[in-house]
């Protein structure tokens, strides 16, 4: 594998019925085109050496010669090319004919699948011509002087990855085939298939491959019959689909006269992780025995990733960011008006520096009022400038919560922390951890002891994103009662008070753009010579949609770094160079395990996406933990 990923392909030839010679010829030029682009395995349609629609001709003779010559002339092309191919043809067993996909490779047959549930709602009746692969108990049959496998029950396997096939109408059952193949171990599901269209058929088509991928966290492979077929009663799209864990990633041309390629590249260590990860994907108990074919490991080339890796895979797409916006928020929402109503409490405090992630949490406060009939002046919002607020936040911060009609608090923190200082004998003008952490500390304090004035509850406003690099202060910021941001990271934290911008009055909305557009900053340092925010959060830790893309894979999908690292460089190719992934790389794995301490002890908050950091459920991970990504050489190999 390339990096954990398999390349593989539908093809849709465009054939001609019963004309094997033909059919044959256009499959050889896919399976060249196949091996020009280093694809390891290539699907054809179902009985694609004859085409699907030759109705009582498959009782003929002539035709059923023609299609094993079509076979033999593909076993041939294989030996010239590492391509696993996986085509259709009619084929005679004994006294029985049946619809079968034959696995090519290295000038062999490795295996022949017989399909097993046979259509008959409509004119073309399989059951007229074939025979269901539950009518026989053959397992092993000879083709062009050598025994094969044959069966339902084969996985193909070069030790890498693995593979099952199902045909057509095996997906449309209530347990389909495929299902068995997955959890005896397959990762990929390749089905040839010849699929009528019908109004609103294609969508369903779609559900059901999307659906079957995520059920067995595999990639499937859909190659269904073109054009070519014969309309007499019935018109063939040539519907290519490649789905990969419930997402389709590459999808062919509908209703074109032209042979088509669909390639996309599939993410095998990805479908392991999230198997490991399933408690209920285990091998079945039953005693039906799967046999595993050995495919041929010498295929394996360098080839640069077809398919496209989203830089914010937190951010929902456009198409349904709206909506998705809606269902995050209204999580936030739901959550915490829940522990408001628990708790009793009078009154809602949290602290309003102008900044994006208070600015989120306040919004969320907002409109858990509203949903529990409470007045918004039960929320109090209070502003602690320090020594390095900026004029820009602090005017956003007031002229955010009285437009939203809330309860405005203004208590500086200066004159506290100088007088913690002289306590502690801390010169003030040294600005290190301890003048930062003294600030965050004193908001914290406030904020706890206006709530208890108040009966209140404080609501925190660090993300996901801060608890993932401990990029919060250890009693100070990192501590609330209730943490309304906690599963949010940051690249998502702007899109949704972007999306709220909307939900708001003009005057609100005008606040909330331009808190967008200000740097992400602590402010915990003094302004510039300009009064600008002189303290940049991403100048100190790295960008922040760097973090989160190696936030996703390490926690969701536990890759290695190097897995990540390929995976950050494809996807921010332009954006930054390879130098800079990796450095930034390396503070995020150092960071992530060095603060696991202060999510040990992070409060309650809401679980939004499939990424959460809370040590009561989530992310359970020793705050000893040794970073085996950072030890030294030695250390490494145990000298």
């Amino acid at each position: 594998m390339n990096n954990g990923f398999v390349r593989v392909a539908a093809a849709i030839p465009d054939l001609r019925v019963a004309d094997c010679r033909y059919n044959v010829s256009c499959i050889s030029n896919l399976v060249h085109q196949a091996d020009s682009e280093k694809v390891q395995v290539v699907c054809f349609p179902e009985l694609s050496i004859t085409a699907y629609t030759c109705a009582d001709l498959f009782l003929q003779q002539q035709l059923l010669n023609d299609a094993l010559l079509g076979l033999s002339d593909l076993q041939m092309l294989s030996f010239t090319v590492p391509v696993a191919i996986v085509v259709g043809l009619p084929l005679r067993i004994k006294h029985q004919l049946f619809n079968v996909a034959v696995v090519l490779q290295g000038g062999h047959v490795l295996g022949v699948v017989p399909k097993t549930h046979l259509p008959n709602q409509n004119e073309y009746y399989e059951k007229r011509w074939f025979a269901s692969a539950n009518d026989t108990d053959v397992s092993e049959i000879e083709i062009n002087k050598e025994l094969v496998p044959f069966g339902t029950n084969l996985i193909f396997s070069d030790g890498k990855f693995s593979f099952g096939i199902e045909i057509c109408e095996d997906l449309w059952v209530p347990i389909p085939p495929s299902t068995q193949h997955c959890l005896h171990g397959a990762e990929i599901v390749f089905n040839l298939s010849a699929s009528n269209e019908l109004i609103g058929k294609n969508n369903y088509r779609c559900q059901l491959v999307e659906q079957q991928s995520a059920r067995c966290n595999a990639a499937y492979v859909y190659a269904s019959a073109g054009s070519g077929e014969s309309t007499t009663d019935m018109v063939f799209s040539g519907d290519g689909l490649i789905a990969e864990n419930g997402k389709i990633i590459a999808t062919s041309e509908r209703f074109s006269f032209e042979s088509q390629l669909i390639i996309s590249d599939v993410d095998v260590e990805r479908l392991v992780s999230e198997r490991i990860r399933n408690n209920n994907f285990h091998r079945d108990c039953s005693e039906r025995v799967y046999r595993i074919v050995s495919l041929e490991q010498a295929h394996y080339r360098h080839f640069e990733l077809k398919r496209i890796i989203d830089r914010h895979p937190f951010v929902p797409p456009v198409s349904n960011r709206d909506e998705s916006c809606f269902e995050i928020f209204s999580i936030q929402v739901g959550g915490l008006a829940k522990r408001w109503k628990h708790t009793a409490a009078e009154t809602i405090v949290l602290g309003i520096s102008g900044g994006l992630d208070s600015t989120l949490a306040l919004m969320v406060c907002v409109k858990a009022a509203d949903k529990l009939g409470f007045d918004r002046k039960r929320i109090i919002g209070i502003t602690m400038p320090g020594f390095g607020t900026t004029d820009r936040t602090y005017q956003n911060a007031l002229n955010l919560m009285k437009s939203l009609g809330i309860t405005l608090k203004e208590i500086s923190i200066k004159h506290a922390c100088i007088q913690h200082f002289k306590d502690i004998n801390h010169d003030p003008e040294k600005h290190d951890i301890t003048f930062e952490n003294t600030q965050a500390r004193e908001r914290t304090q406030i904020l706890m002891d206006m709530a208890n004035q108040h009966n209140g509850l404080v609501v925190g406003t660090g993300d996901l994103s801060e608890l993932a690099l401990g990029w919060a202060t250890y009693n100070g910021d990192q501590m609330s009662m209730y943490g309304v941001n906690s599963g949010i990271p940051k690249t998502l934290v702007r899109w949704l008070v972007d999306w709220s911008a909307n939900q708001v009055d003009n005057n609100s909305t005008a606040f909330l753009r331009d808190i967008i557009n200000t740097p992400v900053s602590p402010e915990l340092l003094p302004a510039d010579e300009y009064g600008n925010i002189a303290q940049k959060t991403e100048d100190v830790i790295g960008p922040y949609e760097l973090h989160d893309f190696f936030l996703y894979y390490f926690v969701r999908f536990g890759f290695s770094k190097a897995k990540i690292l390929f995976l950050a460089k494809q996807a921010f190719q332009g954006y930054y160079d390879e130098k800079s992934i990796e450095k930034w790389l390396d503070i995020f794995l150092k960071r992530f395990f060095s603060q696991q301490f202060k999510r040990s002890c992070m409060p309650d908050g809401p679980k939004v996406g499939s990424i959460n950091l809370s040590p009561r459920g989530d992310w359970r991970m020793p705050s000893d933990a040794v970073s085996f990504y950072n030890l030294p050489k030695a250390d490494k190999e145990f000298k």
